[in-house]
């Protein structure tokens, strides 16, 4: 059995976008349980060099989006990184859902090769559809989906393991 470049992508960051809802969403139980300013948790950082909390779900959003979209031969609009709240990040999410949701297979398949060129460290780089997904967007989308989760858990948000992995098929 082969897996399709569909496969590897509109699922994969679907079910990831749902489990940063999820996040987002005990995050903002959090501060409403505990009155803290939802602004503490936006703007918190794991390292003062780091991003941001809102920042990592915008950067993680714009991966998903922008690979489907590229890999289907288009460019994805420019979205405004504007949220201000967690239910402003959620809405934004939903939205990311709907939007890679919106690719079918046919679109997405046979993009192995298709080249797909980005800025990485400000110089452009030229990658095959492939090495796109699985060696650059994966990457950045899990990275930056991941250090959005530890920065709500080292600010105290109940989370585990399984709102990070999400529900399993």
């Amino acid at each position: 059995m082969t897996i399709s470049m569909y496969q590897a992508s509109v699922p994969l960051f679907a079910r990831g976008l749902a489990s940063l809802k999820t996040i987002l969403t005990k995050g903002a139980a959090h501060a409403a349980a505990r009155k803290i300013d939802e602004s503490v948790f936006l703007s918190a950082r794991l390292y003062p060099d780091m991003l941001p909390f809102a920042r990592q779900i915008h950067i993680a959003s714009d991966f998903a989006r922008g690979t489907v979209a590229r890999l289907s031969g288009s460019e994805p609009p420019k979205w405004e990184d504007d949220e201000k709240t967690f239910a402003e990040l959620i809405a934004r999410v939903d939205r990311t859902i709907e939007a890679v949701k919106a690719y079918s297979a046919a679109q997405i398949d046979g993009s192995e090769d298709r080249p797909v060129t980005r800025p990485v460290r400000g110089e452009p780089k030229t990658f095959s559809g492939i090495n796109y997904l699985l060696q650059y967007s994966m990457p950045n989308f899990y990275f930056h989906a991941t250090t959005a989760y530890a920065i709500l858990r080292s600010n105290g948000v109940e989370l585990g393991k399984a709102d990070f992995i999400g529900a399993l098929d």
